[in-house]
């Protein structure tokens, strides 16, 4: 069991790390705070479905996960 659960937090920690090193830079954003910019383009109403979304939403399940591993394996 002890085991197991050591292998799956290493995939884990290596999808965490995978993902979070895939995402974009945040400092493009930041010329749209000086120059201003339009919320109404077509990747604005469907961010939704974006490969950026996809990659926060799967750092944070492996984040989640990771740390229940990691409390699992402290109590045993």
């Amino acid at each position: 069991m002890k085991t197991a659960l050591l292998v799956l937090e290493v995939i884990l920690g290596l999808i965490v790390i995978v993902s979070i090193l895939m995402q974009p830079s945040k400092s493009d954003a930041l010329s749209g705070l000086v120059q201003g910019s339009k919320n109404e383009t077509f990747y604005a109403k469907n961010k939704v479905r974006t490969k950026e979304v996809m990659l926060e939403r799967l750092t944070v399940i492996s984040m989640v996960l990771f740390a229940a591993t990691t409390l699992v394996l402290n109590i045993i």
